[in-house]
């Protein structure tokens, strides 16, 4: 996008949008699975869909930059949370909890993005 003052507006108005809507549906998966599992639940399908769009704009670009920019700045930095994993993963009750809910959401976490490449390779053909 260029500088110009109504591009910057534009990008602004659009992250807003994605963030509305990533808030929302975080609150509403927090609502219908409570705790850390619903955290878990976003974070993992966060993971895969970053990992969808940055593969994606490396291998067939198919989705635009507003787009993109919508989805990945917006909605999933909205719909992901690290403040309440990490809470969450204090407040669990033994040491042994909190370091298994560590280890499974990002094993999970990079799954999810490895999972994404592998559907942006999909896409692209399988060309790259």
């Amino acid at each position: 996008m260029s500088d110009h003052p109504l591009r910057t507006l534009e990008a602004v108005v659009l992250v807003a949008i994605g963030g509305f809507a990533g808030s929302n549906l975080r609150y509403f998966v927090a609502r219908v699975l409570p705790g850390a599992g619903g955290t878990l639940l976003v974070n993992v399908a966060g993971s895969f869909a970053l990992g969808f769009l940055l593969y994606e704009a490396l291998y067939s670009n198919i989705v635009t930059e507003r787009a993109r920019l919508v989805l990945t700045t917006g909605f999933l930095s909205s719909l992901t949370t690290y403040s309440t994993f990490a809470l969450q993963t204090a407040l669990l009750d033994s040491p042994i909890w909190m370091l298994a809910n560590v280890l499974v959401t990002y094993a999970l976490g990079f799954s999810g993005v490895l999972a994404g490449r592998v559907l942006a390779r999909r896409v692209d053909g399988g060309s790259r």
